[in-house]
């Protein structure tokens, strides 16, 4: 049974930092993708940074530069470093762990129709002012 908590959410002004944190506890099986996605009260929930079983990190272009993802090497834990923050980035952030069947370099930042096994934490919301 695989779970995962976030944790580290909070409000922040413009121009600060939060770093975000998942527990992944169980057995991920073959979901080859970790990732931070955020969801916005009218918007789809986006991908905003992931890396793949091999440490490949995909960024969303909008947090390329100020958002770091990293994990420890067991995956049990994954962070997302968010810094400069803006007002666009409040939200709900997910993490994830899914398997994604595209082939590109960013396979796991393939859209949702190419992610399976999906499984969700309850998320962490970050409001920056």
């Amino acid at each position: 049974h695989v779970q995962l908590v976030e944790s580290g959410g909070g409000s922040v002004q413009a121009g600060g930092s939060l770093r975000l944190s998942c527990v992944v506890s169980g057995n991920t099986g073959n979901r080859d993708c970790l990732g931070w996605f955020r969801q916005g009260p009218r918007d789809e929930r986006e991908g905003v940074a992931t890396v793949g079983y091999d440490g490949t990190t995909t960024y969303a272009d909008d947090v390329k530069g100020r958002f770091t993802i990293s994990q420890d090497n067991d995956r049990r834990f994954l962070y997302l470093q968010m810094d400069t923050l803006k007002r666009d980035d409040s939200g709900t952030y997910y993490c994830a762990a899914y398997l994604s069947s595209a082939m590109n370099s960013r396979r796991c930042m393939a859209p949702a129709n190419f992610r399976f096994r999906e499984i969700w934490g309850q998320g962490t919301q970050v409001t920056v002012s």
